[in-house]
């Protein structure tokens, strides 16, 4: 079948994706699912119409990706097959209804093959259930048993073969959050496990399509502090493309207190990320939000203060070097992002096109860029060409100190950016609230620092910095 879109691929000499054609491409998006409120027409065609004016009104809000499990299995009339290796009628027609939108409306899926979250804890439910007639005696052994493996790399075929030759597939998640517990709760064969999975997907799609998709193993970003040696697999494996790790933090991102916090701890993230990963591998947060304070404490935030979280967020984690804002969870009641978290998105893709993302070689400095008030956060990235920096201020939160204040007194800030090559300079501040434009001067580097002063900063302030021809 027939989806047009350009394909999406590594950029050859960045850690940045780009289309085939040479285009600069970033993944702007969240994590959506064919149940929630503004997919679930999909199913049966109950409400196509309905479903295309959410994904133009995405385009048009500057999102270029969506995260999608091929099934999800919370509830038990989504199932992909049933039973195991008879693919459901209703999906197919589902997954051919929304490639051929998404084509339309020049948005991508970073998919993956099933919902391991719901698939874990409703398992007695699930088709590969050896209870039910499937191939797996127990969850535990879902990537040891090798009939079950058997029947994942037949899912696997069968979406190759229908939608792997469409640019509408951004990449491959090839298994969702990997964790011990999904092999005798032991890491030694996470390696293994996604280098099988890897080739049996790269080997058809290369057989078929002379090319193959870009390829990343998710994991649950906790998991690296209690098995350290997954970060050989999820950074580093010769067999994927680029790296994503889900962000989560019991005390910041999970349970934000106020908007400030999770915003640093995803610095703090990106910066371990970039550490592991090879200079040239893309890396991104495929799934963040406050999923401790929804789903045990049963609260969902309050908009004006979740968009300032989310907000912040995605800043951290562009300015830190992660390609694109980071993927929400929505962790929202419904399961929908807000309005002005839409804004937000649509804010950065506007000042993604100050930075030739295909040519930045970029190298967190998050520690290293100095400014002159230590009232301020500092995220930033560069290379010897280009710089992004985000500043967000500390000291001036109001309403029981958890939202920034609007009003509070702006400061001049001179900002120090290490590692530039000698020369001449375009500033340009955006204002991430608004989505345009602050100011642009230019300015000189000399002794491989490159100096400037931002005037009037209140709150929070993006800069892309570039060298003059």
């Amino acid at each position: 079948m027939s989806f047009s879109l350009p394909w999406v691929q590594v950029a050859p000499n960045a850690p940045y994706f780009m289309t085939e054609d040479g285009l600069p491409w970033t993944p702007v998006g969240q994590n959506d699912a064919i149940t929630w409120p503004e997919l679930e027409g999909l199913f049966r065609r109950k409400n196509l119409a309905a479903v295309e004016e959410y994904l133009a009104y995405l385009s048009q809000h500057g999102v270029t990706c969506l995260r999608l499990m091929l099934e999800y299995a919370q509830v038990e009339n989504r199932y992909f097959e049933k039973p195991v290796g008879k693919f459901q009628p209703n999906m197919v027609r589902l997954w051919d209804d929304l490639f051929a939108l998404c084509a339309k409306h020049g948005l991508r899926i970073l998919l993956t093959p099933f919902d391991t979250f719901w698939m874990w804890i409703r398992w007695k439910h699930h088709p590969y259930n050896k209870n039910l007639g499937g191939p797996c005696a127990a969850r535990g052994q879902w990537l040891l048993c090798p009939d079950t493996m058997a029947a994942i790399k037949a899912r696997l075929s069968f979406v190759v073969e229908r939608w792997g030759g469409s640019g509408v597939l951004f990449a491959w998640d090839l298994w969702n959050e990997m964790h011990p517990a999904h092999m005798g709760n032991s890491s030694v064969r996470f390696s293994e496990v996604a280098t099988e999975l890897s080739q049996h997907v790269r080997e058809l799609e290369l057989r078929l399509y002379g090319r193959s998709h870009p390829q990343t193993v998710s994991i649950f970003g906790p998991i690296l502090h209690t098995h350290p040696d997954v970060a050989d697999t999820i950074f580093r494996h010769p067999s994927l493309d680029f790296a994503s790790t889900h962000f989560y933090d019991a005390t910041t991102i999970d349970y934000p207190k106020n908007t400030i916090d999770s915003a640093i701890k995803v610095g703090e993230l990106v910066r371990e990320a970039l550490e592991h990963a090879p200079q040239n591998r893309p890396f991104f947060d495929s799934e963040h939000g406050p999923i401790h304070l929804f789903k045990d404490r049963k609260h969902t935030l309050a908009p004006a203060f979740d968009d300032e979280y989310f907000r912040h967020i995605q800043w951290a984690h562009l300015a830190s070097g992660g390609a694109g804002g980071g993927m929400r969870w929505p962790n929202r009641h419904p399961h929908t992002l807000t309005s002005g978290m839409r804004m937000a998105q649509k804010n950065m893709a506007g000042f993604l096109e100050l930075i030739h993302w295909p040519n930045f070689r970029r190298k967190n400095l998050n520690y290293e860029i100095k400014v002159s008030e230590p009232a301020f956060a500092v995220f930033g990235s560069a290379d010897d060409q280009q710089a992004v920096v985000w500043l967000l201020r500390t000291d001036a939160l109001y309403q029981r100190k958890r939202l920034m204040n609007p009003a509070a007194s702006p400061l001049w800030v001179e900002v120090q950016i290490p590692g530039l090559a000698a020369g001449r300079y375009r500033v340009t501040t955006w204002n991430t609230l608004l989505g345009n434009q602050q100011e642009q001067f230019e300015t000189q580097a000399t002794e491989a620092i490159c100096r400037f002063t931002v005037k009037e900063v209140t709150t929070d302030l993006a800069m892309a910095v570039s060298k003059l021809p």
